[in-house]
């Protein structure tokens, strides 16, 4: 299923799409699509860095046995991603 949106661009941002759209030959809806969908991905993954640091912050105070080394890139991708898609 797909939904329709449709957006006002201030003139300079409207070249600035065309330009690259065409630069890498592709259309604009294809880069806006994926400029969206990164856009949502980094805002989960700054949500879950948020919500780990202080899950980490408030198990450290508490003196729990919580090791920063597992707190690796892959492991908060895994736990950011669980049950959701990647950008393409």
């Amino acid at each position: 299923m797909r939904s329709v949106l449709s957006i006002s661009l201030p003139d300079k941002i409207a070249r600035e799409l065309d330009q690259f759209a065409k630069s890498q030959g592709r259309n604009k809806s294809d880069v806006v699509k994926e400029s969206i969908s990164i856009y949502l991905w980094e805002a989960r993954f700054e949500g879950a860095r948020k919500s780990l640091g202080a899950r980490l912050r408030m198990g450290l105070r508490m003196g729990s046995d919580l090791k920063i080394e597992l707190l690796t890139p892959v492991w908060i991708f895994a736990i950011l991603c669980h049950g959701q898609k990647t950008p393409n």
